[in-house]
């Protein structure tokens, strides 16, 4: 097993009672639904890559202070190695969201979030669950004797 876990960040934009999702292009999760989100560059804090990733993907501006921490999810399978997703949702940003990687990304959709698509990818499905269940704290892929006190998805 690698001995590194990677940081993603992942960005829900909510507006009233929906969720932006974005849906992949290429790769092994062609044409499924998933959140803004990426990887956290080296030398930088986790609320700036957040909103980094938001503008990169989506062309919105974010303030860093608006984002708030709703949940953090310890993977296991989801890649080559494991990885900690830190979730942040704002209700503020300046911009209206458009397709800002079309390379990888074959387009954006506002979803109710209590209806999201089924094919979400279950990584990001998993942590929009545990928002809003006011779940701060989850594992997915790891065994529940693993993690007898952890929330197990």
């Amino acid at each position: 097993m690698p001995d590194r876990h990677l940081v993603d960040v992942h960005v829900l934009l909510v507006r009233d009672t929906e969720l932006l999702l974005t849906k992949r292009r290429g790769g092994a999760f062609n044409g499924m639904w998933h959140l803004p989100s990426g990887k956290l560059d080296a030398g930088e804090d986790v609320l700036s890559a957040a909103a980094r990733e938001a503008e990169e993907e989506v062309g919105v501006l974010i303030d860093p202070r608006a984002l708030t921490h709703v949940h953090t999810i310890h993977v296991n399978g989801s890649g080559p190695e494991p990885r900690l997703g830190l979730f942040f949702a704002t209700t503020r940003w300046i911009g209206e969201p458009s397709n800002r990687e079309p390379a990888k990304c074959s387009g954006i959709g506002w979803f109710e979030v209590r209806s999201l698509p089924g094919d979400l990818i279950g990584y990001p499905a998993a942590g929009i669950d545990a928002y809003l269940r006011g779940v701060p704290f989850s594992v997915m892929g790891w065994t529940e004797e693993e993690h007898p006190a952890a929330v197990v998805l």
